[in-house]
């Protein structure tokens, strides 16, 4: 994904409301190690949503991103089709997700669209900008290898 200029024009409502509610969020973040805080909401196709800000742990591994944290949330908490993502940072250009935040955003909201967001404005991109290449479960029926 190429770095895009954060765009300062209004959000259409659902989704400055979606952006706020990630605001929101980040606030409760627990990052003692990182000082990184981040916020997600993400939005269903009911117009409910659902948020999650990054969890850290002396464990490293064991932390939780805040995407993931917001999707787990809505998964279980019976969420319809996932269409928008707003991930929100301080950081000086807008933040996109990790690796495995995309792979598990690849998997349960793969239409989304994703909103990334800093202080100085928002970037849309979608989930095939943020993983091209990606991996689900048409490669796992694809495989060539002999049954065991």
């Amino acid at each position: 994904m190429s770095a895009a200029e954060p765009s300062s024009a209004p959000l259409p409502p659902a989704h400055a409301a979606l952006v706020e509610a990630a605001w929101d969020v980040r606030a409760r973040a627990v990052c003692p190690y990182s000082g990184f805080a981040v916020g997600a909401a993400l939005l269903d196709a009911d117009g409910r949503r659902f948020t999650g800000a990054n969890v850290e742990n002396a464990s490293y591994n064991l932390g939780l991103c805040a995407e993931r944290v917001a999707l787990y949330h809505a998964l279980t908490h019976g969420a319809g089709r996932l269409v928008a993502v707003a991930i929100v940072t301080e950081a000086p250009t807008p933040t996109s997700p990790c690796g495995a935040c995309r792979q598990a955003l690849w998997e349960f909201a793969p239409q989304a669209e994703i909103i990334l967001v800093n202080r100085q404005g928002h970037v849309y991109v979608t989930m095939r900008d943020l993983l091209p290449y990606a991996f689900d479960d048409a490669a796992l029926r694809a495989t060539d290898a002999p049954p065991r």
